[in-house]
């Protein structure tokens, strides 16, 4: 067996991330020759023919999703792991909802594994590049991509998480104002679903979003009360869940909704402005370090430093 040198093993994995990366480009170019009447017809019916299912999922040239086929099994078996080890998949799927992403679970962990493979990617160049600089002990040598896959697996939940609460802010802050626009059409003569479907169609914004999802959902005929509680367990949020169980009470007992949604506008900005006040509390703790680190020193310094100067020059 010929001994294979560092200068030919990096000259390799370049040769091969060359390969995929031109292949993609190529793959990626559009066609110059004229699209045949098979290419055209076959994704209209393809509900009612099999050779059109058949010709529509034929093998691809783009290396990403092969190279996904591939090793489909084997991602399969590891998300599988990942999600018993780490106790189930309901966190994931209800933060997936709550930002507003289409991606499955199983998706999500794909994801989380790519960017495990990367950061384990970037710990083994990390590694090889610091070797012939400074001896690297090989304890270290074999932590140090472990820890990184870790830290990619662990960063992805977190951003996650992240987009989930912002959006969650986001359809807070946006609840109030909502709220009134509803008020507005309703006391004008509207219907509760012509509201919403207003509401849906003229604002922009998270809430007005998943109204619009709402919307959609009763018009596929479910009703408007099981529409909105499975908006409510989707997002969880507890401003949201409240209006809708009142929602849903006035609508089954017949109470004017417009005077619902008003008292829950009110009650929304209240709660605002209490947890306003509370952050206001917070940050004023917090600001005590600028002035007791920064300001006051440099007070004291501009109080004192001119008197001891003149001391100095006196004597």
């Amino acid at each position: 067996m010929v001994p294979m040198s560092q200068l030919v093993a990096w000259g390799i994995l370049c040769g091969l991330a060359l390969g995929v990366g031109l292949w993609s480009i190529v793959s990626a170019l559009p066609r110059l020759s004229r699209p045949h009447l098979s290419d055209r017809v076959a994704p209209y019916i393809v509900d009612v023919s099999e050779t059109a299912r058949s010709f529509i999922a034929r093998r691809t040239v783009d290396p990403l999703p092969l190279f996904g086929a591939f090793f489909a099994p084997t991602m399969t078996r590891v998300r599988r792991g990942i999600a018993g080890l780490l106790g189930g998949s309901e966190s994931i799927e209800r933060r997936l909802r709550q930002s507003g992403s289409s991606a499955t679970v199983d998706a999500f962990r794909g994801r989380q594994l790519i960017w495990s493979a990367l950061g384990f990617g970037a710990g083994i160049l990390l590694v090889v590049a610091a070797v012939p600089l400074q001896p690297v002990p090989l304890v270290l040598q074999v932590a140090l991509p472990l820890v990184a896959a870790v830290c990619a697996f662990a960063l992805k939940e977190w951003l996650l998480q992240r987009s989930a609460s912002a959006r969650l802010r986001r359809i807070a802050s946006e609840f109030p104002t909502v709220l009134e626009f509803l008020t507005l059409s309703l006391s004008a003569g509207e219907g509760i679903l012509d509201a919403l479907r207003r509401v849906a169609r003229t604002s922009s914004g998270e809430l007005s979003r998943e109204l619009g999802l709402v919307v959609s959902e009763v018009n596929t005929g479910i009703p408007l009360t099981q529409a909105l509680q499975r908006l409510a367990r989707g997002i969880q949020l507890p401003l949201l869940g409240r209006c809708i169980d009142a929602m849903t009470g006035a609508l089954e007992r017949g109470t004017p909704l417009a005077e619902v949604l008003r008292a829950q506008a009110q009650d929304a900005r209240d709660e605002s402005k209490r947890a306003l006040i509370e952050l206001a509390g917070k940050k004023e703790v917090a600001m005590l370090v600028p002035l007791v680190f920064l300001i006051l020193p440099v007070t004291v310094l501009f109080a004192i430093y001119p008197g001891i100067f003149v001391l100095q020059a006196g004597f």
